[in-house]
């Protein structure tokens, strides 16, 4: 009985090393279970972690604003700018003007410091100014200027006179085609006057807005490629009892404008662009 008794109180060898295992067991695995303790490196990392998003969310916020602005322009319109080129290529007169050689997206400067969009097209024989209208897509004006009467070509920041309150920031190109003549004391005060022997040009505000508009507005290139094309046509068709040949300069670009309180606002509100403005278009 007493035998008995023991064999039923007393454990087996099998249940003590059951119980054994399950001791071990529950004391090492709450420290397996643990998380190893975290190193500098880790902790450096940790913190970099948290403080980068708000970064990146700081300086995401200007890009997105200033893209909104541009945005506003019609010739970054899907296919807007494609037409027009297609539309101004139609008006070349392939006996007076030749092949068009390239186009160009620019921003034209009058004697007035009034600031407006333009494309520009150098053929063959001519350098064609045009005036687009970016919203009803039809040519409103065209400026035919023969390549061999260009005779100087200026390059540089801008400049007004001593007294005068505007300023222009950026650079400009100048082309003039009658060395000759100066413009006449009426053209200079007459903001509508067109007969003056020059025109100047400046960069689109588009033109950082991507590779292919960077290249369409690049003006240094397209002064290259505007004196290139004027050389040829000096010597393929010179013109009698003129120096052939195109002076290009490195100077500074005169507008003799001095208050101009209208091509201010019209330049700082881009009146001289198709542009939305609000529920009204240009």
């Amino acid at each position: 009985m007493m035998a008995d008794a023991e064999e039923a109180g007393a454990p087996g060898e099998e249940e003590q090393q059951e119980q054994q295992k399950h001791q071990l067991s529950s004391t090492t695995e709450p420290e397996e279970l643990q998380p190893p303790a975290p190193t500098a490196g880790t902790e450096k990392r940790a913190v970099e972690g948290v403080e980068a998003p708000s970064q990146s969310g700081a300086i995401s916020v200007e890009p997105s604003i200033d893209k909104f602005k541009i945005g506003r322009f019609f010739v970054l319109r899907p296919g807007t700018l494609n037409q027009a080129i297609k539309d101004v290529e139609a008006l070349v007169d392939k006996e007076l003007d030749g092949s068009v050689l390239s186009v160009w997206l620019m921003a034209e400067v009058d004697h007035w410091n009034n600031e407006k969009e333009r494309l520009t097209l150098i053929t063959d024989n001519s350098l064609l100014v045009v005036k687009y209208d970016f919203v009803m897509f039809r040519c409103e004006q065209i400026q035919r200027i023969p390549l061999n009467f260009v005779d100087r070509i200026s390059h540089g920041s801008f400049s007004f006179p001593k007294r005068s309150l505007l300023e222009r920031q950026g650079e400009g190109v100048r082309v003039f085609w009658d060395r000759m003549r100066e413009p006449s004391f009426t053209s200079r005060w007459n903001p509508f006057a067109t007969d003056l022997p020059f025109i100047t040009f400046t960069s689109h505000p588009v033109k950082s807005i991507s590779g292919s508009f960077i290249a369409l507005c690049d003006i240094q290139n397209f002064r290259e490629k505007l004196k290139d094309a004027a050389q040829k046509a000096h010597t393929m068709k010179p013109v009698p009892g003129k120096a052939n040949g195109v002076l290009v300069l490195n100077q500074p670009i005169v507008i003799e404008a001095y208050v101009g309180v209208m091509s201010f606002l019209g330049n700082q509100n881009k009146l001289g662009y198709s542009m939305a403005r609000g529920n009204l278009g240009f």
